[in-house]
């Protein structure tokens, strides 16, 4: 019966979370880390990627979480794709990318050169989406479809919004793009505004709504929210399977004979929350960054913990084996070394790194099913130093300790390869710690990419190119040369928020970045399209090149003469025709790198139209603009119509999925309900039983034949 209980508390537990959570995660404090990260998802050519507060550049490692001051750089023909729960953001060859912010309501992304393209499932109305270029901050207003590219010389910017809607800021201006619409904004100080039609899908397009496809008929978002980040690789590598005690968990299908979380992969150091695991298996992000793993029928499972809007991220969900009096030296000889094992299901992780209760709270409520009474007690109970006698179900499971020595853990290396078997007498009778007490070196921070030769890098100048933004972006990371001295002293704990103040240098928090120029206030924003409108004649855009801004067509005649109004208007000035990124010689690149020079066609210095234009008919009212030809036509309706169906089967398919969702639960309610009811009828049955013994019992009995003789 009490089974039954906890497991019909649990069905409410979800929907209470949807109620509360946001709430809550309003409520944390202002230092404590954000509740969610970018993972390297997808790689394929050669990627290089330089963590926070270094100068190093090394070969990017799928899976591992991205954040603030983290760099990616694409080589050519390159693809690499960024997945944070409500976005996906996928680079095209010859790119270069970092978040200058990432945190619980701001994304803030630098792109210096190249493409990218920007899948935004959900905008909450207190989140921000802004991608910062050299001459513009481009904001996303709400969900939908966006690709922003950037020039090798950086003075054009070209934004294509397939749905959703965007406001460029810059030169002065506020401009918005809407759906449909293809912007080219041309120039530095001064803008020059050019749209047109979206246009057709080119490789890097197709290959972004194939990764679109994929994560979108996904099955196992029926069990998990999709801002539980890696979800999208579950179906293939896994199957979903119902547990009686724990509901439905995920078992991996594809892991060698012995495999144990958290054992094939390595760890870094990523700050602010320091030792966080990055798996080496395509699917390994999600089950471990969420959720707990128990040991179930000989196998390991996942169980993902409530359905929840965006789970709060771990760097690693494990306990510790170890402490300040305990040591498995005999076992890994001089030096010593480290071991761990999974959480599992109920059990409270308590941060390594400093946060406030709430935070801890929300950290376990959205990753497992347990009471937040429950977590604060463990909480203060650890922070109060009494001792607690939590018996950890993990912790004796078959092969679910892992131990290494301490200079394979901090120099990153890979873990199953160096795994020492440790005593299971000696481990269960150890202290379990919250976090390793290792300090961090520079091989931690780089991570296994460093192992790589030839890493590429980007240009030089490309790396200390500047970009025009919006919003004030925080400090550039503290460099972590400036780090070591102080984590050191703090026996590998990472530093809070006051300490990192303390070590920056004096004045720097306060004083703009030298790579990023903050756009001073401009005017109400207005349409593109009334700045720049589509040109008669203008032609069918061409194919664009490969992650480059698409080469301009010839520009169409002049109009002809308008009526003289009593404000005269500026007349239209043509967007600077600059020549193909291609066929430009970089100084600063490889020789294999450089193509081949062609004559570029003189520019013309960009200017900003600041009067209005005489109004003038709609397009389709225009005698002087030729109608498009008919394949065109036939073309763009059979495009907007796959596309209108592709949204209407997937609006369907959630609303299934949905519908299925409730009557799982509605049949699991009345399941509960009926064996609560036997249950209760055979309580009743047993206490009428009962009471009729218990009758029987005091009814007097009668007294056998002659006992009332006497003698």
């Amino acid at each position: 019966m009490k089974k039954h209980l906890v497991k019909w508390a649990s069905l409410f537990g979800a929907a209470l979370l949807l109620a509360v959570f946001a709430p809550q995660r309003a409520a944390a404090d202002e230092d404590d880390p954000p509740g969610r990260v970018a993972r390297l998802s997808y790689t394929r050519g050669q990627i290089s990627f330089q963590p926070a507060g270094t100068d190093d550049w090394v070969s990017a490692v799928v899976n591992r979480p991205i954040t603030t001051g983290d760099k990616l750089w694409t080589e050519r023909d390159a693809r690499a794709e960024l997945h944070m729960g409500s976005a996906a953001i996928r680079l095209s060859g010859e790119t270069g990318f970092s978040f200058l912010n990432l945190s619980d309501r701001i994304v803030q992304i630098r792109l210096t050169e190249g493409a990218i393209n920007v899948r935004l499932r959900q905008l909450d109305p207190d989140e921000m989406f802004e991608v910062d270029t050299p001459n513009l901050a481009f904001t996303l207003l709400r969900a939908g479809e966006y690709r922003i590219e950037v020039n090798e010389a950086g003075d054009a910017t070209v934004i294509t919004v397939r749905s959703g809607d965007g406001e460029m800021t810059g030169g002065g201006q506020a401009l918005t793009v809407h759906a449909d619409q293809r912007a080219t904004f041309t120039g530095t100080e001064q803008l020059s505004a050019d749209v047109d039609d979206a246009g057709g899908y080119d490789d890097f397009d197709e290959w972004c709504r194939d990764r679109d496809r994929r994560a979108e008929h996904a099955i196992s978002t029926r069990y998990v929210s999709r801002d539980v980040i890696g979800y999208e690789d579950l179906d293939e590598y896994g199957e979903w399977v119902a547990a009686p005690d724990y509901g439905y968990i995920w078992m991996p299908t594809t892991v060698v004979v012995g495999w144990a979380p958290y054992r094939y992969g390595h760890w870094v150091w990523i700050s602010p929350w320091g030792w966080t695991w990055v798996d080496e298996a395509p699917w390994g992000f999600a089950p471990f960054h969420y959720g707990r793993w128990v040991h179930w029928r000989g196998r390991w499972g996942w169980i993902p913990g409530p359905y929840v809007v965006r789970p709060v991220y771990a760097p690693a969900l494990v306990a510790w084996v170890g402490g300040p009096h305990f040591s498995l030296t005999l076992t890994f000889g001089r030096g010593g070394g480290v071991a761990w094992f999974p959480l599992g299901p109920r059990e409270v992780y308590i941060p390594p790194y400093r946060v406030s209760p709430t935070y801890v709270t929300n950290v376990n409520v959205t990753n497992t099913t347990v009471n937040n009474v429950y977590v604060t007690n463990v909480y203060n109970n650890y922070t109060a130093n009494r001792e607690t006698d939590i018996r950890y179900v993990n912790r004796g499971a078959p092969g679910a300790v892992t131990a290494v020595p301490r200079n394979v853990f901090a120099s990153a290396q890979p873990v199953a390869r160096n795994n020492v078997q440790v005593n299971e007498r000696e481990a269960a009778r150890a202290p379990v710690s919250p976090g390793a007490a290792i300090a961090p070196q520079q091989r931690s921070v780089l991570g296994a990419g460093a192992e790589g030769a030839n890493v590429a890098r980007p240009p030089a100048g490309l790396q200390n190119r500047a970009v025009v933004a919006k919003t004030p972006p925080p400090p550039r990371p503290v460099p972590f040369a400036a780090q070591q001295k102080a984590l050191q002293e703090n026996q590998g704990r990472p530093l809070d928020p006051e300490q990192m103040r303390r070590i920056r240098p004096a004045g720097e928090e306060r004083a703009p970045r030298a790579n990023v120029r903050v756009a001073p206030p401009a005017p109400k924003p207005v349409p593109v399209e009334k700045v720049a409108p589509p040109r008669p004649g203008r032609p069918a855009p061409p194919e664009r090149p490969q992650a480059r801004p698409p080469v301009k067509p010839p520009e169409a005649p002049a109009q002809p003469a308008q009526p003289e109004a009593a404000r005269p208007a500026q007349p239209v000035r043509p967007a600077p025709q600059a020549p193909p990124p291609a066929e430009r010689i970089r100084e600063d690149r490889p020789p294999a790198a450089q193509r081949p020079p062609a004559q570029a066609p003189p520019t013309q210095a960009p200017q900003v139209r600041t009067q209005e234009r005489p109004q003038q008919p709609p397009p389709s009212e225009r005698p002087d603009r030729p109608p498009k030809p008919p394949q065109q036509i036939e073309r763009e309706t059979q495009q907007r119509q796959r596309h209108e169906e592709q949204q209407r089967q997937l609006q369907q398919k959630q609303q299934q999925e949905q519908q299925k969702l409730q009557e799982r639960q509605q049949r699991e309610r009345q399941k509960l309900d009926q064996q609560a009811q036997r249950q209760q009828q055979k309580q009743q049955e047993k206490e009428q039983k009962e009471r009729q013994k218990s009758k029987a019992e005091e009814k007097p009995q009668p007294k056998p034949p002659g006992s009332d003789h006497r003698n």
